[in-house]
């Protein structure tokens, strides 16, 4: 929980703050308590890095993967485009992988093939994680459709940014959606059979091929209301497969 809550502190900085300069200046206040915590032992003031700091002392994590996690985050703040998929992918793995690799090490796992399965994991889930929020995302004028996937689905910016459901976006909507499905069934592939601990970080891909039946089902239209319904039966899902040690 203290890894997660870390993560969205740093993952809000764009919509917490008015202009880039002061997003910057939050994660380095993040830079300067995980040095306190990693130096000194010694967090600050913060309900957040208390606990992460007892996290790191208890689990031993890597300032490494921390530091990644913040370094994602600073392209947030700036006003540009994905060039192509394979750099949206660079980002997805940046923001997610250190996170789920930390979460690895404070369950106690590690197995012959968790970096290969993590690293897909995390791809496809945060591609997931993305389209899921290209309405939120839009609404803040922030595209993250690759420019090569809005020029081979002739998208039109303008439609996107009005949040219109043409049939541009929703063919560069179905080719992410199809390589995050790719990227996480990858990712179940490559783990290692001979662990269960490793349960409650792989069962987010199970949250993401929920999510994906989502939108396949409303036709890969990001803007349709019911790709962003409660869950009805994920829950029991999620325990059936964590029962049958099938995340």
């Amino acid at each position: 929980m203290a890894l997660y809550a870390f993560n969205l502190e740093i993952a809000k900085t764009r919509e917490a703050v008015s202009e880039p300069m002061i997003g910057l200046m939050r994660l380095q206040w993040w830079r300067d308590a995980l040095a306190q915590i990693f130096e000194a032992g010694q967090p600050p003031h913060h309900a957040v890095a208390e606990a992460l700091a007892s996290a790191i002392a208890t689990h031993g994590l890597d300032r490494n993967d921390f530091e990644r996690l913040i370094e994602a985050r600073e392209r947030d703040l700036e006003d540009t485009t994905f060039a192509s998929l394979d750099d949206l992918e660079r980002y997805a793995e940046e923001t997610t992988a250190p996170l789920f690799g930390l979460g690895l090490a404070v369950l106690g796992v590690q197995g012959p093939n968790d970096d290969e399965a993590i690293r897909k994991l995390s791809v496809g889930y945060a591609l997931r994680g993305l389209v899921r929020a290209l309405p939120f995302l839009l609404r803040a004028r922030t595209i993250v459709v690759p420019d090569d996937l809005i020029a081979r689905h002739a998208v039109d910016r303008r439609a996107l940014l009005a949040l219109k459901p043409t049939a541009g976006p929703t063919a560069a909507v179905e080719t992410l959606c199809r390589r995050s499905g790719h990227l996480l069934a990858e990712g179940r592939a490559a783990r290692s059979r001979r662990v269960r601990g490793d349960v409650p970080i792989m069962l987010n891909g199970r949250v993401a091929e929920y999510h994906l039946r989502c939108l396949r089902r409303a036709g890969y239209n990001p803007f349709d209301p019911d790709v962003a319904a409660r869950p009805a039966l994920l829950a029991a899902a999620l325990w059936l497969h964590a029962a049958f040690n099938r995340p």
